[in-house]
């Protein structure tokens, strides 16, 4: 990891200082189960790299967001969502974003949960 804040919680979760449900790791990417989640099945892809938001992303970030949009769907269905997910990415206060650190919603799973 080449760049981390350390007041983020999600750069403490990829240092292992905080406990997360791992679904998948390599040496870019970390995905794990939201604690709050809003699906059955609800994950997070994050960059181990400290990337605040989407409104940071330079075209140098191509390639690993392409991986984590891919990656995304295998995951879901390894952990059995097999009619349908969502991908979403909240970017900076106005966009929703609680944590900035940027991170990949990947939700899934009966639809009772989404509501429009």
């Amino acid at each position: 990891m080449s760049h981390s804040d350390p007041n983020c919680i999600f750069c403490k979760i990829v240092a292992g200082q905080i406990p997360s449900k791992k679904v998948y790791e390599d040496e870019d990417i970390l995905a794990f189960h939201d604690i709050q989640p809003w699906a059955p099945v609800h994950i997070l892809l994050i960059p181990k790299r400290h990337i605040a938001s989407m409104a940071e992303v330079t075209e140098a970030e191509a390639g690993l967001l392409g991986r984590m949009t891919t990656l995304g769907p295998r995951l879901m269905k390894e952990l059995g969502v097999t009619n349908g997910f969502r991908h979403i990415i909240n970017t900076g206060a106005d966009g929703g974003q609680e944590v900035f650190h940027l991170h990949l919603h990947v939700m899934g799973g009966p639809r009772p949960w989404l509501k429009g």
